[in-house]
This record gives structure tokens, C-alpha cells and sequence, in this order.
């Protein structure tokens, strides 16, 4: 692996090597800079730099259509992020309010109005123009929701399984919005630069200190919850993937109760083209009881505040310091934060299988029933393939008694449905065309598979990936494909925000219609997918794939485990027993994908 390049981060970055990022967030006067002026200014339709960069942390980020040609003037749109922790619950109103403001201001250039459910159990608000932030967001803060923390240098959403609100045994829910009530940023500079009435806003108590710098980068924290069966046997839930996050919290069951927490830190997987850098999953670093949860917490972001890379950004995360530093140093720094010993870690604890979800669930704590509801790609829109997902959710919304949640695949959930309103509840759905797309039932393999929001929307993706989704899962039901319970997972860049190496097939943007193929990822979740690299480390094979050859690629390798894998063996783990060798072969060998393998990309993007 000689020609990869070194990953060397500067950590504790003295003043005098800050980057420009750090410098505008100490003269910002606590992320507040020139927004509020900015945003205001009707002459220009984005924002300054430095308005920007430090709006992200008020939870808006500035886009542009990314249809128009290159050679015409940008048009400028903001992207609006909605911070609810554990998914929610959103109310009847609240969820009307969110509705009211994306029919409003939320029209694509096809003249259609949408909401998108991300896989951090966010809402995003897209296509608003710059004279609508301002209504928008004071009116969400007033409501009881914000855009606090939805994108910049601080801790992200939070992230619990929606269903553990109604557990008897673990809230995981509960703890998540704790978690994000603590780690929230000021309110005081949130409530001027919006001019939102602060009789209006709920404050939290005790918080945590960001200081003039913030965080180094941003910050994900995420809960496993418990799951009980028919016969009362208790499991762990991992539906929001934790071990992807900078920080895990992992419940220890003993004796059929949750008895202290198992601690990771270091998941990220967000990696960056032409800089030495990985994905990778999260190191057990401790366990502690409830009580002092939040302490252990507070002291782990305080040592990746203190440590974390300044001055290059690409390097900032806390994954780059568990990796240079190691996991042993990380528990000592945090154990000296704390005063008190953590627990020691149980390396072999099993975090849980990824579950989705759908369907009817009752709720153990009163006996009323959650339904969960597939929505592609997380987009509640108004078209024909999927029906009208938008006007459906509306509609669910005002007839039953219901709360809005947001699943970690992007998916809705309607919670308190009484039993006598099962029948009624999924028949109103169909009258929307829910379940369909060009009029046949979704498949196991669609339900399974997801995409971020990809080029239309996002400034930071090369192509396609929401787009391109629907029309990849219809190519391989039409191959024969669409009974299978594996997973796709798409994202239009290398920052890999829908989690696709975690899939059992991850396709990453490499470039306009061109994408990465990630294998070695479980459907489980259990397992960290990687590049195709050749043996000696140096080379990366399927870098590049073309679009209209994805379908075909895929085909080959599901081919190959189906003709070969034993008895129940998914695909996941059938690559992960064969061998990077043995799927490199597959593809040099087979005609449909050979010429694919000619020409290998060099590894020195990967941190060794």
C-alpha cells in the first residue's frame, strides 16, 4: 500500500494554523455574524461567505439548480432542515404547519410542492427561495419546532428508534430528545437573528458549553433500543444504525432488563475524493449506568471539542482522532473529564439487526397501534409512479387521532391508531395509491433500499441518487430480482449520507453518471462495507461505473450468490465469505462486466 497518501491531522490546532471555518466562527459573536442583515437583503438572492457558512448551524443551507446549464446565472434556493430528535412526535398542528409552509414555498421547477424525511429522522424543506426563510423559520420556532442544529459545527439530530417511545422497557425516544435538548446550541442568538417571540420557545435546562469555536465538525450521536417478542424475549434494535455515528449508546440487557450502557465512539462515513480518508464503524469504548449517561456524553464531545483537527476540515472528525490516537487514549481522556472510571467494554456485544419498521405495531404502553409506512427515498410528493404520498399523509393526519414520526430509513410512522380504525386506516391509504408504484406492489428488494436527496438538490453530490434509485430498483425487478431481501443503498457523493456501504450493495457518486460499487455491507447492519481493492491495497476496481451499466453489474454479482451461497446465506455474507478476491475474479471473468475492470483507480483516497 506504498502509494497512499498520509492521513496526518493537527490535532489541538494552535490558533496560529486555524482555518478560515474557525476564524469566522470567533468573529461571529456566537454563529450570529452578519445573517440577520444578510438574510434580509433582497439585492442579492444567496448569502455572503461567511453568512453561509455559519447559517448551516441555524439549519439552512444555500443551493442552487443544478439543471440549469453551467453557463447560466446560478438560481439560488436554500434547503431548510428540521431538527426532531427520536423522530418526533410531530403533532396534528405541527405537522399541518410543516405542510402549510412546503405548499407554499417548497415547489420544484415541475411546479410540485415536497417534504423529505432523511435518514437522521430530520425534516428537509426544499427549492425556498431567500424572501421565505425568515417567515419560515420563526413560524417552525414558535410552533415548538426549529432548525437549531440541523446542519453546521455542533452535534447533529439525535437519533433513537421511534417505536421505543412506547416501550416498558427502554426509551430510547425519551433519551434521545434529552440528548438533543442538552446538546442544543444558544437559543439567545437563534431567537434575534429571527426575530421569534421567546415567550414562545421552550428553553432547555442544562446544556452543553460550545464555546465562541463550536465543534471542530460536525457531531452525530445515536440510540440502539430493545425489542420484545410474542414469547417476552428482549433484543437489541439497531434501526438507526449507531455504530455509523461519532457516538453510540447501546443498551445492556441482563436478566430480561436494560441494566447500564455500552459506549462507541469514532463511526463516520463520510470519506473525501483525492484526501486520504475512510468509513468506518464506531470502537466500544466504555460502558456506564443511566445515571451518569449524560456525563459520559458531555465528557466525549468535550475531548473531540478540545483534540479534533482545526485546520483541516476533511480530518475533523472524531473518527480521525479515535484512529491516530486510539480508542485506549480516548477512554482515558474522557475518564479524566469525568472524575470516575467507565465501565469496561464488552467487545463482543451484538448491537442488534437493522429492522424497518413497517407495517402494523401495537404499542406496549397503552395497546394502540403505530403503522409504519414506506416512503422511496424519504420524498412525500404528489406523482404518479408512487401515487399521492403527500396528500395522503395530509389527509391520515387530519381524520385519526394520529402523531407523525420519522423513521431512521426515511420512513413515516403514524402512531395512537385505535384498534377500530386498522381496517379504515390502510383503505384511506389505497385510496391514495399508497403501496404501488406503476401499479404493482412494492417489492422486497425496493423496501429494503433508499438513496439521499443526490444532484437536484444538494450542492455537494457529482449525480443522481434519489432520481436514479427508482429507476435502478425497476431495471432489476424487471431482471427477476424484486423478491430479494437485500439492499441497495445510493448516494450522489462520498459523503454517503444515506449509509449505502452499510447496505448490502452500496453505490457511491464518483462523478456524473458514474458511481462506486461498496460490497461487504450486511443487510443487517452489522457490517461496514468497502471499496473492491485489489490485494496488495493499491489499486480500487469498480471506481467508476457508468449509469446505464449499474443494472447489469448488480445482476452479475446476484447471479453469482445465488448460484453459489449456502442454504439462507444472504448476499452480505456470502461476499464477506468469498472474499474481495473472488469477486474481483467474477467481474474480470464475466463478459457483461469485464471491460469495467481494465482500468483500476489508485487507492491513496483511503487512510490506511
Amino acid at each position: 500500500m506504498q502509494n497512499r497518501k498520509p492521513c496526518d491531522p493537527n490535532f489541538k490546532t494552535p490558533p496560529e494554523k486555524l482555518c478560515k471555518e474557525e476564524l469566522n466562527k470567533l468573529t461571529s459573536q456566537g454563529f450570529v455574524g452578519n445573517i440577520k442583515a444578510d438574510i434580509r437583503d433582497t439585492s442579492r438572492d444567496d448569502l455572503s461567505w461567511e453568512s453561509e457558512a455559519l447559517a448551516k448551524s441555524h439549519g439552512i443551507y444555500l443551493e442552487f439548480n443544478r439543471a440549469k446549464e453551467s453557463t447560466q446565472a446560478k438560481e439560488w434556493i436554500f434547503m431548510m432542515r428540521i431538527t426532531i430528535p427520536g423522530g418526533g412526535p410531530l403533532n396534528r398542528n405541527q405537522y399541518n404547519l410543516i405542510d402549510e409552509l412546503s405548499e407554499k414555498y417548497t415547489k420544484d421547477p415541475d411546479g410540485l410542492p415536497s417534504i423529505r424525511l432523511t435518514n437522521r429522522q430530520n425534516i428537509q424543506l426544499h427549492w425556498i427561495r431567500k424572501p421565505h426563510v425568515l417567515e419560515m423559520i420563526k413560524r417552525l420556532a414558535e410552533s415548538g419546532l426549529n432548525t437549531l442544529n440541523g446542519c453546521g459545527d455542533n452535534t447533529r439530530n439525535v437519533m433513537a428508534c421511534p417505536l421505543s417511545r412506547f416501550s416498558k422497557i427502554f426509551n430510547a425516544n425519551a433519551w434521545a430528545q434529552r440528548t438533543g435538548s442538552y446538546f442544543q446550541l444558544p437559543l439567545e442568538p437563534f431567537i434575534s437573528v429571527w426575530e421569534i417571540d421567546p415567550t414562545k420557545v421552550r428553553k432547555p435546562g442544562e446544556s452543553f458549553d460550545y464555546g465562541p469555536q463550536l465543534l471542530n465538525r460536525k457531531f452525530k450521536i445515536g440510540y440502539a433500543s430493545v425489542l420484545q417478542d410474542a414469547a417476552g424475549k428482549l433484543t437489541i434494535d439497531n434501526c438507526t444504525e449507531v455504530l455509523t455515528d461519532d457516538t453510540a449508546v447501546v443498551p445492556v440487557i441482563e436478566r430480561d432488563r436494560v441494566v447500564k450502557f455500552q459506549i462507541y465512539v469514532g463511526g463516520g462515513q463520510g470519506e473525501r475524493n483525492g484526501k486520504p480518508s475512510m468509513a468506518c464503524m464506531g470502537e466500544p469504548l466504555g460502558q456506564t449506568d443511566e445515571a451518569n449517561l449524560l456525563k459520559v456524553l458531555d465528557a466525549i464531545v468535550k475531548v473531540q471539542q478540545k483534540w479534533g483537527d482545526r485546520e483541516n476540515r476533511v480530518w475533523a472528525r472524531v473518527k480521525f482522532v479515535v484512529k491516530k490516537m486510539g480508542i485506549n487514549w480516548y477512554h482515558a481522556q474522557v475518564e479524566q473529564i469525568l472524575g470516575f472510571k467507565l465501565g469496561t467494554p464488552d467487545p463482543h456485544l451484538d448491537v442488534g439487526v437493522r429492522h424497518l419498521h413497517h407495517g402494523w405495531y401495537q404499542q406496549p404502553s397503552n395497546g394502540l397501534w403505530t403503522y409504519g409506512v414506506y416512503i422511496e427515498n424519504g420524498r412525500l410528493i404528489d406523482n404518479s409512479p408512487n401515487g399521492k404520498l403527500k396528500s395522503m399523509c395530509r389527509f391520515l393526519m387530519n381524520k385519526y387521532p394520529a402523531d407523525f414520526m420519522i423513521t431512521p430509513n426515511q420512513d413515516a410512522m403514524f402512531c395512537n391508531i385505535p384498534e377500530s380504525s386498522k381496517v379504515e386506516f390502510e383503505a384511506d391509504m389505497k385510496k391514495f395509491g399508497y403501496g404501488l408504484r406503476h401499479g404493482k406492489p412494492y417489492s422486497n428488494f425496493r423496501l429494503r433500499s433508499g438513496a439521499c436527496v443526490g444532484r437536484s438538490t444538494c450542492r455537494l453530490t457529482y449525480t443522481d441518487s434519489e432520481k436514479f434509485e427508482p429507476e435502478l430498483l425497476d431495471q432489476l425487478e424487471a431482471m427477476g430480482w424484486g423478491d430479494i431481501k437485500e439492499s441497495i443503498g445510493i448516494t450522489g457523493c462520498e459523503r454517503q449520507c444515506f449509509r449505502p456501504a452499510t447496505k448490502t450493495i452500496g453505490l457511491v457518486g464518483a462523478g456524473f453518471d458514474r458511481y462506486q460499487l461498496k460490497l461487504m455491507g450486511t443487510e443487517d447492519a452489522r457490517h461496514q462495507g468497502v471499496p473492491l481493492l485489489s490485494a496488495d491495497g493499491n489499486n480500487i476496481y469498480m471506481r467508476s461505473i457508468p449509469r446505464d451499466r449499474v443494472a447489469q453489474v448488480i445482476d452479475v454479482l446476484l447471479k453469482h450468490w445465488k448460484a453459489n451461497a449456502k442454504l439462507g446465506e444472504g448476499l452480505g455474507y456470502f461476499n464477506r465469505r468469498i472474499g474481495t478476491e473472488a469477486i474481483l475474479n467474477l467481474f474480470k471473468n464475466d463478459p457483461a462486466t469485464a471491460d469495467l475492470m481494465v482500468k483500476p483507480f489508485p487507492a491513496d483516497c483511503l487512510v490506511d
